[in-house]
């Protein structure tokens, strides 16, 4: 079942699209990027495999693209819209991950264990901007505290697999994958197989977190 929720938050009105999970144990929170909203293909993917197994997933929208505006404001104002839909998505009463794509996987990181959150997920995690590795945001991923899963595209121009730093986190590498998972036509590997891998990697690691506890 899905459900839409509007929630105020001291950044303005954010949106919570919730699918149910069956039995639920946990709350998957996951935010979206800079450049879209939560058509992504990877949190589509997520929403529509994780509730079968016992995952509430809730997509969450940030104020600034729930206005309609065409370009995502300061980190901290991304915090803030976050911070603001917590209490949202804890109300179930579950442990809640906290998770996103892109910009929303570094505000996942950055605020996750102020929160009380389980683990954090980060999904297609902005190691540098494109060409420049020595712009790094590798403090942001090793600072969470959490029990922490990358999920990286094998060809992200914001970092690959393989140039991550050593850390108590996961990766799952997507071959091929791009900042949001898209394969080449000529890859050996097909889309819904590259997603397949996606949902797989995160659902092993979910099924890993302890329970009972938030």
């Amino acid at each position: 079942m899905t459900q839409y929720e509007t929630v105020s938050t001291d950044a303005g009105e954010a949106r919570v699209t919730w699918y149910e999970g069956t039995r639920p144990w946990a709350v998957l929170a996951l935010g979206h990027g800079a450049g879209g909203g939560v058509e992504a293909r990877d949190l589509q993917a997520l929403a529509g495999a994780l509730p079968a197994r016992g995952v509430t997933v809730a997509l969450v929208e940030q104020p600034w693209r729930v206005a309609g505006k065409k370009v995502a404001p300061a980190p901290k104002t991304l915090d803030t819209g976050w911070r603001g839909l917590w209490p949202a998505l804890a109300r179930p009463g579950l442990p809640v991950i906290a998770g996103g794509r892109s910009a929303g996987a570094r505000v996942a990181c950055r605020t996750g264990r102020e929160l009380g959150a389980l683990a954090v997920l980060a999904l297609s995690f902005p190691l540098h901007p494109p060409g420049r590795p020595e712009r790094s945001r590798a403090e942001e991923l090793l600072g969470t505290g959490l029990p922490t899963l990358v999920v990286q595209g094998g060809n992200d121009p914001f970092g690959r697999p393989e140039e991550y730093p050593e850390g108590s986190y996961g990766l799952v590498g997507i071959p091929y994958g791009d900042h949001g998972f898209a394969l080449p036509k000529r890859a050996p590997l097909g889309q819904d197989e590259a997603l397949e891998l996606l949902v797989e990697g995160v659902a092993e690691w979910i099924s890993s977190l302890p329970r009972g506890t938030r």
